[in-house]
């Protein structure tokens, strides 16, 4: 008998026994991946130009709405430590004043983008066979006409330009990837028990989409969330290059970059290198911090 319970113990293993340790081992390996870093370098750049634009009463030296018409074209120099453009105003401050509007705008931009491409993808998942082919076409066809395109159009028919109309107009014509990512990730979980559970005990559209499909499908679409902002951005600067965007006593990196052709005429660098250099360097700590999470939740294991 003691032999037989010898035998029936190297036999059978304890369910789960070792799942801990195997949970630990993963860690150490996960640690020992280099490619996996964070992008600290980003997130502190990052951290310092939006701390810099939330403190700019008192970063700024100068006011930014002021015309120094003595120091007109004033290169960088210990009072103007950005130099001044043809109005005599100080890019210094301008910066830090013109990022509030420019950050806005992209986190305006980016929030429609994803409650439109988020409720959209959601109904468009949930809905029978045919009703989702023919929402998904309409948004494919959105999707196949050039964004800047649309913008154009809505910009000529919206008259008014401030930051919520700008964000709106950009927010309006650009949910349509969004809508089929969530719509993709939506049709696997729709048929799982808790939704179905969810729905046939009076639960709406509203109560299931915020309690059972967004927390599954939330980290997936985290990188086209914080990869809209910037595209927001750069789409108001180019809308404010192309002098369609906001007039150039709102203050913002892309109303900046409108006097780029003056500048450039009276060999002025400042005035585009310093604004294009700010725009750059976020846009590019953006994409490195979206790019970050895209690979942390392509590195976590499926809850389907």
């Amino acid at each position: 008998m003691v032999e037989g319970a010898g035998t029936a113990n190297e036999l059978f293993t304890v369910v789960g026994a070792t799942a801990y340790d195997e949970k630990i081992q993963n860690k150490k390996n996960h640690r020992k991946i280099p490619h996996r870093k964070k992008p600290v370098v980003s997130m502190l750049i990052l951290g310092l130009i939006v701390t810099g634009c939330v403190l700019a009463p008192w970063v700024a030296n100068h006011d930014p709405a002021g015309f120094y018409l003595t120091a007109l074209n004033t290169p960088p120099n210990g009072e103007f430590y950005f130099g001044t453009d043809a109005l005599g105003r100080d890019l210094y401050s301008i910066m830090f004043y013109g990022g509030r509007t420019s950050l806005a705008i992209g986190i305006l931009g980016a929030a429609i983008i994803a409650v439109i491409g988020t409720v959209y993808g959601s109904l468009s998942g949930t809905l029978p066979d045919r009703v989702d082919a023919v929402m998904m076409r309409i948004a494919e066809t959105g999707g196949s006409i050039p964004t800047l395109l649309m913008v154009l159009i809505l910009s000529a028919i919206i008259p008014e330009k401030n930051i919520f109309t700008l964000s709106f107009i950009i927010g309006i014509t650009g949910w349509f990837g969004m809508a089929r990512i969530v719509r993709s990730e939506v049709r696997q979980i729709r048929n799982c028990e808790y939704v179905l559970y969810a729905r046939c005990s009076g639960g709406g559209f509203f109560y299931v989409m915020w309690r059972h499909l967004l927390p599954n499908f939330l980290s997936a679409i985290m990188f086209v969330v914080v990869s809209n902002i910037s595209t927001c951005i750069t789409m108001e600067s180019t809308l404010s290059f192309l002098g369609l965007g906001l007039p150039v006593d709102v203050l913002s990196w892309g109303s900046m970059l409108s006097l780029a052709n003056r500048a450039l005429i009276m060999n002025t660098w400042w005035v585009i290198v310093i604004p294009g250099l700010f725009l750059v360097v976020t846009l590019l700590c953006i994409t490195n911090v979206a790019d970050y999470l895209r690979r942390e939740v392509n590195r976590q294991p499926s809850h389907l």
